[in-house]
């Protein structure tokens, strides 16, 4: 799985980039606009000092290199940045493999644009180049809760290929066939 990844539609040239520890200020600016709990996704740098950025930086990107547990709970996850003419716009977090609390709240896949830049199908071309990047990883089907009234991450999904699997107060569980 290489680092960088170039997507191309009828209308628009979309990189997609692998958290680097050297991930700079514009990264840093993108994740403060992206609250901390975005719908369930969680943002975990949103509020931090640029130190403490840098840190966390570290820390995923030692995560992403992980095959089991982390601390005994914890799933290996790999975080990306969807970047549009050049600015980052989104950031998606894939993780390698799940337990039995992530098949219920969470999933493999979470992905949150920055509020400016939504509404611009920038979280639908997210969703497919994390799906590519699931398959690489191996991962033949993927899975994604949504909160009901999430009604864009929903629509999202489904035009991704997503069967909605079952639903509860709580979530819609969305599964993707990586190879779609």
């Amino acid at each position: 799985v290489g680092s960088e990844m170039c997507i191309r539609d009828s209308v628009m040239t979309y990189i997609l980039k692998q958290l680097s520890p050297g991930d700079g200020h514009d990264i840093y600016d993108m994740l403060q606009r992206i609250p901390a709990d975005e719908n369930g996704f969680i943002n975990g740098a949103h509020g931090m000092d640029y130190p403490a950025f840098q840190a966390w930086l570290l820390k995923s990107d030692r995560s992403a290199k992980q095959t089991e547990l982390e601390d005994g709970r914890r799933v290996p996850s790999t975080i990306f940045w969807l970047y549009v003419d050049g600015r980052p716009v989104g950031i998606g977090k894939l993780r390698h493999f799940l337990t039995d609390a992530l098949r219920e709240s969470g999933g493999h896949i979470g992905c949150a644009i920055a509020p400016e830049e939504r509404g611009k199908r920038y979280g639908t071309v997210l969703l497919r180049a994390l799906l590519d990047r699931a398959r690489e990883m191996g991962i033949n089907r993927a899975l994604v809760t949504i909160r009901p009234e999430n009604a864009a991450s929903l629509k999202m999904a489904l035009k991704n290929g997503g069967v909605i699997e079952r639903s509860t107060p709580e979530h819609h569980y969305v599964t993707l066939d990586t190879s779609w």
